[in-house]
């Protein structure tokens, strides 16, 4: 039954279109049957921002040493401050966007991401940047998921796999461009520019998203934060993932490293404890009965693990090895961005048409015939040799990366959109973190000189050619579990829940 909202604004649950699409457009002259579209390009610019600043930073690390005259310890924080709290808080950001708004949190994120770059940029010690590191983290983890639940609650079940399949190909190619993006700025205006490149693209999209994207919530009523169930949450992620980034360091089985396992543990015990028993849980984990949604971070998880590693280590391997310059192993990887951005879309369409399961699986099958391609490189391999892995590579994150969330969004209501983006993001940061980790211990096991010795190049492709069999072999593990958990319909697409909403003005 309709009602009045607080503002005025008639609703049942969803935004009156009519009424919100008339007031839209005295902003912008935008056709109405194309405002969605308007609405994901504004997100996803944004996306493109935040997935940039995963890669961009790399290829810099070098420059920012020798200007700010620090070591490679304080030199990994810069890395890995961003990556703790971006894998800390996405299920507290998905969870805030439902309960607070997408668009707000989406805002909130956006411009603590763009001040936080600011500062970055303008940073004149280590512990200023790695602090506002940390802030961009935090930013990133805000605006994640948000992107995600708006697109949900935005598109139909008609068209979401496309318009998923737009936003995967936005998020993989910024991946792919940070580090020739990351180079040409570091070698010609300077590593400051890597953070103050965001400022304008942040500015911008704060300025438009009012005017593009509609205010949405989750229709839950008497819902409030989970304090406690954020509280273990985030300390069982921070103790995995801190462990898992010095695992390496310290040896996987040294004292450090097996407290953090067990807090990790511990903690994460804890928070499905505390949510089975909480009326309004932050995290319904009923989700994971439902097979499709199991499937889909269970294959984001793996594909993470397998991909995040690998990447790492293919530009060391051309950079330390083949000597390529920054920018030339940066250009190395054009083929494969191209190929993410022409193949997303249309693995997004073919989804609308025929489901998530298979474009998920064949993703993941070409994904593992890349990493076996990689694996027959050695120590005066040419970037012939490379093209073939990139190829297949590309192809394959573009056909699998937007079905895993259309597969992940479609097993949920709309208004749980944000957790289940939360979740999925999670399994994805997690997966990338364990990814790095075991496939360098795995490498590390085949070195037993120093970087100096000339058997060093040898050693180092040996052990790089067992991490991509390993990394191959977990893809294909991937691909199973997306053919026999995931459901050939988005199991969703006939009953889309209501989400209270307001007016975008």
């Amino acid at each position: 039954m309709a009602c009045r909202s607080p503002r005025g604004t008639l609703t049942d649950g969803m935004p009156h279109t009519a009424q919100l699409n008339a007031r839209l457009s005295a902003r912008l002259p935008i056709d109405e049957r194309n405002r969605k579209w308007w609405t994901l390009g504004a997100v996803s610019f944004a996306l493109f921002m935040v997935m940039l600043d995963n890669t961009i930073v790399n290829v810099a690390l070098p420059s920012i040493g020798r200007g700010l005259k620090v070591g490679v310890s304080e030199l990994e924080w810069v890395v890995n401050a961003y990556t703790l709290t971006f894998a800390v808080l996405m299920l507290t950001g998905g969870r805030l966007a439902d309960l607070y708004g997408r668009r707000r949190i989406f805002e909130v994120g956006l411009g603590l991401f763009t001040f936080s770059s600011l500062a970055c940029g303008l940073a004149s010690s280590a512990g200023m940047l790695i602090a506002s590191r940390s802030f961009q983290g935090a930013g990133a983890a805000l605006m994640m998921p948000a992107t995600l639940s708006i697109i949900a609650a935005t598109f139909g079940a008609e068209e979401r796999g496309t318009a998923i399949g737009i936003w995967a190909g936005v998020s993989a190619s910024a991946l792919a461009i940070g580090p020739l993006l990351g180079g040409l700025l570091t070698e010609h205006v300077g590593w400051s520019w890597i953070f103050f490149v965001n400022v304008p693209v942040g500015a911008l999209a704060l300025a438009l998203s009012p005017v593009l994207i509609a205010e949405s919530r989750s229709g839950e009523r008497d819902a409030s934060l989970d304090l406690p169930g954020l509280a273990a949450s985030a300390g069982g992620l921070l103790a995995l993932t801190y462990g898992l980034i010095e695992a390496n360091r310290y040896g996987w089985g040294s004292p450090p490293i097996l407290s953090l396992f067990a807090a990790a543990a511990v903690l994460l015990a804890a928070f499905v404890l505390i949510e089975l028993r909480r009326r309004r849980p932050m995290l319904d984990l009923t989700l994971f009965g439902n097979r499709t949604f199991t499937g889909a971070n269970l294959a984001a998880l793996l594909v993470s693990l397998a991909m995040f590693g690998i990447f790492f280590f293919v530009s060391i391997y051309m950079q330390d090895i083949l000597g390529y310059s920054p920018v030339h192993a940066g250009l190395v990887f054009l083929p494969m961005t191209i190929l993410v951005v022409v193949s997303a879309p249309l693995a997004g369409r073919a989804t609308d048409l025929i489901g998530p399961r298979w474009p998920i699986t064949a993703g993941l099958g070409l994904l593992a015939v890349a990493l076996l391609a990689f694996s027959r490189l050695g120590v005066h391999s040419t970037f012939g040799d490379l093209l073939p892995g990139m190829l297949v590579g590309g192809v394959g994150m573009g056909v699998a990366n937007g079905p895993m969330s259309v597969a992940a969004l479609s097993a949920v209501t709309v208004d749980r959109a944000g957790v289940a983006s939360g979740v999925l993001a999670t399994a994805r940061q997690v997966g990338g973190s364990l990814g790095i980790a075991v496939m360098g211990a795995i490498v590390a096991a085949s070195e037993t000189v120093a970087v100096t010795d000339p058997r060093f190049p040898l050693q180092f492709v040996d052990g790089f050619e067992n991490a991509l069999k390993a990394a191959a072999a977990i893809a294909l593990a991937g691909a199973a579990a997306a053919a026999i958990l995931v459901r050939r319909e988005p199991v969703a697409a006939s009953r889309r829940a209501p989400a209270a909403s307001k007016s975008a003005l």
